[in-house]
């Protein structure tokens, strides 16, 4: 793990929003500039009817915080609302997924650690992709029954 000397700072206007890959959620990588193998942090914004992927993870326990809206949560069989302001800690075990029943866009800050190191640029080695997704990565809650997500390109 790299040490961090001195500080970073990360405006606004240095976000770059992209879709995730398999979902298409818009989300901003705050710490990938700053080449931190200690912590993630990541914005995401989920659109009305949409969802995130449905996965754990190998090392890194995350905090999911809600900045905007109502966020909805599931974490193994089990759905949170988290209020605006509201968050969870989730350990690696465990399987989860934000998705957004509501009528309404949440911002939602996750910020994870450790770094899963497999999926920096860098890495020498190539994490399993089954640990992370041992089941379909693409399935929706049950709260979002009908609905069609990602969208089609």
């Amino acid at each position: 793990m790299k040490a961090v000397h001195g500080y970073y700072l990360i405006r606004p206007e240095d976000l770059w929003w992209r879709p995730s890959n398999l979902m298409k959620i818009p989300n901003a990588d705050f710490l990938e500039r700053t080449g931190s193998e200690n912590l993630g942090a990541r914005l995401w914004r989920l659109p009305s009817g949409s969802a995130s992927t449905l996965h754990k993870h190998i090392r890194a326990v995350e905090f999911y915080f809600v900045l905007e809206g109502v966020g909805r949560l599931r974490v193994g069989d089990e759905t949170l609302t988290v209020p605006k302001y509201g968050g969870v800690l989730i350990g690696p075990d465990q399987l989860r997924q934000v998705f957004n029943d509501t009528d309404a866009e949440v911002l939602w800050l996750v910020v994870g650690a450790p770094e899963e190191l497999e999926f920096l640029p860098d890495a020498k080695t190539k994490p399993d992709m089954s640990l992370i997704y041992p089941v379909d990565p693409k399935q929706l809650p049950k709260e979002l029954a009908g609905v069609e997500w990602p969208p089609k390109d």
